[in-house]
């Protein structure tokens, strides 16, 4: 086994316990501090398939904006929040049913996508960023100005909603 893979079953094992926490465990504070763990096992995956644009979004938004925002959300809350997680054996079969599907699924891709994958030649892998941003302000500057135009309209329209709500 060499380093490379190595390191790649470390961050997988990391992502899979830290997201097995975050599905069954009855604390949400443990939920959400584990859904940290989470994403950073996601970025660093990212980061061993040479996406470096990719995981520095994935750090960036998730664990920047949105994991942060569901931590103050979850702390600000003073309600105790509770789910009855009783499941009869009518629910539990079709349900393993499907997690084995899916988990067989995914073993499946992994394995065909890191087959091919090896240590990087003496040249080192290209970093995406780079090219990204040219393609982004060259030849695809005019989508991206549309759709931050639809986002802009879409924020001022649900700010409006919010405000019509609130006034009546």
């Amino acid at each position: 086994m060499q380093l490379f893979d190595l390191v790649f079953y470390v961050f997988a094992l990391i992502t899979l316990i830290s997201g097995c926490v975050v599905v069954f465990s009855k604390n949400i504070i443990y939920s959400a501090f584990s859904l940290l763990f989470t994403f950073f096992g996601v970025a660093a995956l990212y980061v061993l398939l040479h996406a470096d644009f990719l995981a520095v979004t994935q750090i960036l938004i998730y664990v920047g904006g949105i994991l942060v925002l569901l931590l103050f959300g979850v702390m600000l809350t003073n309600n105790v929040i509770s789910v009855d997680m009783k499941t009869g054996t009518i629910q539990a079969i079709p349900a393993l049913i499907i997690a084995a599907v899916v988990a067989g699924t995914l073993a499946g891709l992994s394995y065909s996508t890191w087959r091919g994958v090896g240590v990087p030649a003496a040249g080192g892998p290209q970093t995406t960023t780079g090219t990204l941003g040219r393609m982004l302000m060259t030849s695809y500057v005019i989508p991206f100005e549309i759709a931050s135009v639809v986002l802009l309209v879409a924020l001022i329209g649900a700010a409006m909603t919010a405000r019509r709500h609130r006034n009546s």
